[in-house]
C-alpha cells in the first residue's frame, strides 16, 4: 500500500494547480461570485467557474451531480476591520441560485461508506477580492485529486463537493443536512480550505506550514492521519493539529449535522493571513509548491481511510 500512495502522490502536478488558481483568480476570472460578470460574458462569474469545475470532473471521468441552494450576497460594512467587513443581507436584497457541485466515485466493497473532500469555490460576494488563498486553491487542490484518482477504483466510495460559503447561507449547511436526512454513513470530511495560507512571518522564512483543525474528539484521529502522513511520506509541511472552540466553516456544517470526523486542513490561520478576505488575495502570491504538498497529504490520507481493514 505504501508504494501504491507514493505513486498517486508524485503525480500531483504543480503547474495545473497553479493554471487552476490563476484560472479561477485572475484570468478569465477576477472573481468568482454571483453578483458580478464581466463585461460582455452572460454569466456571473461564480457559474463560469463551476462551468469549468464540471468541465475538469467530466474530463477525469467523475460522475457530477447539482444541487441548487437559494442565497443572498453580503452586504459590505466599512466600519468594521477591514477582514471582517462582511454584514448580512437585507430580506429585500437580491436572491440568486447557488449550486452545490458533487463528484462521486461508487465503492467497490464498502460502498456505504462515504470520504468527502470538501472546498468552497466561491470568492467574497461583498469585496472584489480574487480569493487566491479563500479559497481558489483548496477548489485547484480538489480538482487535482480528482484527476490523480481518475483511474482509482475506491473500496468505499468517495465524494468530491465544491460548495459555496461566501455568500450565505453556506451552501454546505444544505450539504450536510441532506447527508443526515438520507442517511449517509459518511465516516470522513476532509475541508481543503486556505492551504498555504500563511502569516507574514512564516511567508518572510519560507516556513511550509499547515494546520488541521478538528471539533470534536471524535475527530482528532482524522486530524491525527493528516500528521502521520506528512511524516511517514517525507512530505515536508510543518504540520500543526489544533481543536477548535466551536463548530466552523464547512466541516463544522458537517458536524453540526451529526458527522463528527471532519477536520479543516488550511494554512497558518485567517487571523495570521495579511491578505484575509482583502482585494490583494491574488494568485501571485500563492505558494504553489506548498499547495502541491498540501494535495499530496490530503491525497495520502484519503487513501489510507479507502484502504482501512483491507
Amino acid at each position: 500500500m505504501c508504494d501504491s500512495v507514493k505513486q498517486m502522490m508524485d503525480r500531483v502536478n504543480g503547474q495545473r494547480l497553479a493554471r487552476d488558481v490563476f484560472y479561477l483568480a485572475a484570468d478569465p476570472l477576477p472573481f468568482r461570485k454571483l453578483n458580478y460578470t464581466v463585461p460582455g460574458h452572460e454569466k456571473c462569474t461564480l457559474y463560469e467557474a463551476d462551468d469549468f469545475i464540471c468541465a475538469e470532473l467530466e474530463a477525469a471521468g467523475w460522475a457530477l451531480q447539482k444541487e441548487a441552494v437559494q442565497v443572498q450576497a453580503f452586504r459590505c460594512d466599512a466600519s468594521k476591520p477591514k477582514a471582517h467587513q462582511y454584514s448580512a443581507p437585507e430580506p429585500d436584497d437580491p436572491w440568486y441560485t447557488a449550486y452545490n457541485i458533487y463528484a462521486k466515485r461508487t465503492g467497490t466493497t464498502h460502498p456505504d461508506e462515504i470520504v468527502i473532500l470538501v472546498a468552497h469555490k466561491d470568492s467574497q460576494s461583498w469585496v472584489d477580492s480574487p480569493g487566491a488563498y479563500d479559497n481558489a486553491v483548496g477548489t485547484a487542490s480538489n480538482l487535482e485529486i480528482a484527476r490523480v484518482l481518475s483511474g482509482y477504483e475506491p473500496r468505499r466510495s468517495i465524494w468530491l463537493l465544491f460548495c459555496n460559503e461566501e455568500h450565505t447561507p453556506w451552501t454546505s449547511v444544505t450539504a450536510a443536512e441532506g447527508c443526515r436526512e438520507r442517511g449517509d454513513n459518511v465516516i470522513a470530511v476532509l475541508n481543503q480550505d486556505g492551504l498555504g495560507a500563511r502569516s507574514q512571518a512564516d511567508i518572510d522564512a519560507d516556513r511550509k506550514v499547515h494546520t488541521t483543525r478538528y471539533t470534536v474528539e471524535e475527530g482528532r484521529w482524522l486530524a491525527d492521519l493528516m500528521s502521520e502522513v506528512i511524516r511517514d511520506y517525507g512530505i515536508g509541511l510543518i504540520q500543526t493539529v489544533s481543536q477548535r472552540e466551536f463548530a466552523n466553516d464547512d466541516d463544522g456544517s458537517f458536524v453540526k449535522a451529526g458527522f463528527p470526523a471532519a477536520v479543516h486542513n488550511g494554512g497558518s490561520g485567517a487571523a495570521g493571513y495579511p491578505d484575509y478576505h482583502r482585494e490583494t488575495d491574488t494568485p501571485d502570491k500563492v505558494d504553489v509548491e506548498t499547495i502541491r504538498m498540501a494535495t499530496q497529504a490530503a491525497l495520502a490520507a484519503v487513501l489510507r481511510i479507502d484502504a482501512a481493514g483491507d
